[in-house]
């Protein structure tokens, strides 16, 4: 079968969906995407470029529209050569987000899509004005709203969609549902696992080593940005250090912005250390940048407790990994991290935006070795349940298969 991939960012979020269907020579994969450095044998990469910015004379409101319009007629420029030279997808998949996909139905009509669809934007309720540390800005309902032109003009395609949790289907207006399966995204249960000796030796990254009989604090997020929580994460060092005197944190993340308004000519890091400076030890906190892979799996399987935090917003990988990894997890008490974490069985809630609550419940679990002993098992067992790959799979190729007829 030909499948044709569409995201920006290659691989995006079908990284295990392709590798599964290459194990299959029968199947013939094509991906369409801006440059990257990123490669997977047996997949062909058909790369577009932008080649501008959005005009700055339009309206703030649409900028990213008008980006999103321009970025489809780069797609569908791709996908004309390659049809040119003879590829006919029985499949599209793709990411609705920065509006790859809208002028594909025009190239390949009568091929079935399956667009992913990761959040709609809410005026109320969910990120918007979560947090009263960064109101919104007046008459902001406006923005919010076009935010949406894009998930408008993919329902109006008349296709398939999809989307990972009950939290982000549940976003989507009601009327818009139908067409968007749920297809829960999972972890690979055999490479993110426990592991029961990474205590009982030293774990270091670079210069910075936490011994056996120290406590290790996890914290991880793309970017250190509010969205995730780091300004709470930061916030409650001071409490859980000066409390435990045994105890390093390790918090990875970047210093871009993910989500939020972007800064200029600082980060987040800077902001909040600069904010607590000689509060708390710094030589017991590393933040490292982002780590390879399997060096975020090694702390992961060495934490003691591990903080997730973010606003009522689409959920990490990291948090579902975190609990295949059977960690300990503090999570934020909002809707999509409780469709994961049960306060009390499979780990401790605590208000997203309360450094003080946060660090009471981070030190409870550090004092409770029992407890974690049991929110880690449950954790694990969660994982292997309802987070397991292989019915991820299996559910997704259902799903293409229910499309293509």
């Amino acid at each position: 079968m030909k499948y044709l991939f569409v995201h920006q960012n290659f691989p995006g979020q079908y990284l295990h969906i392709i590798r599964h269907l290459l194990t299959d020579p029968g199947n013939d994969v094509v991906f369409i995407t801006e440059p990257n450095s990123n490669h997977m044998q047996g997949v062909r990469k058909v790369v577009y470029e932008m080649g501008r910015k959005a005009r700055p004379d339009i309206h703030a409101n649409v900028r990213d529209y008008e980006m999103a319009v321009h970025r489809g007629e780069r797609v569908a420029e791709a996908a004309r050569k390659i049809k040119q030279l003879g590829y006919m997808p029985d499949v599209i998949i793709g990411h609705h987000g920065w509006g790859e996909l809208l002028d594909l139905p025009d190239v390949f009509p009568g091929t079935p899509m399956l667009g992913y669809y990761e959040f709609y934007y809410n005026t109320e309720g969910y990120d918007v004005n979560f947090d009263p540390e960064f109101p919104m800005y007046t008459n902001y309902r406006s923005g919010i709203r076009t935010l949406n032109v894009i998930n408008h003009q993919a329902f109006a395609l008349g296709q398939h969609g999809q989307t990972p949790t009950r939290f982000q289907l549940g976003a989507y207006p009601e009327w818009f549902r139908p067409q968007i399966k749920l297809l829960p995204e999972c972890a690979r249960l055999q490479v993110c696992c426990p592991d029961p000796t990474a205590a009982e030796r030293p774990f270091s990254i670079g210069d910075f080593t936490v011994a056996p009989g120290e406590k290790l604090i996890t914290f991880v997020s793309r970017n250190l940005e509010p969205y995730r929580g780091f300004h709470t994460m930061m916030r409650a060092l001071p409490g859980i250090l000066g409390e435990r005197t045994d105890t390093k944190v390790i918090m990875v993340g970047g210093d871009d912005v993910s989500y939020g308004p972007k800064l200029k000519d600082t980060n987040w890091r800077t902001i909040l250390t600069k904010e607590l400076a000689g509060k708390y030890d710094t030589s017991r906190v590393l933040m490292p940048g982002q780590l390879p892979y399997e060096a975020y799996l090694s702390l992961l399987q060495r934490s003691d407790t591990h903080v997730y935090l973010t606003y009522p917003f689409v959920a990490s990988w990291s948090l579902r990994e975190a609990m295949a990894c059977g960690c300990a997890i503090v999570g934020a008490e909002v809707e999509p991290v409780q469709e994961f974490i049960t306060h009390g069985k499979t780990g401790l809630l605590t208000p997203c935006l309360d450094p003080a609550k946060l660090a009471e419940a981070t030190l409870h679990l550090l004092d409770s070795p029992a407890l974690s002993r049991r929110l880690r098992k449950a954790a694990r067992a969660y994982a292997e349940k309802h987070l397991d790959m292989a019915t991820h799979i299996a559910a997704y190729e259902a799903r293409i298969a229910e499309i293509v007829g």
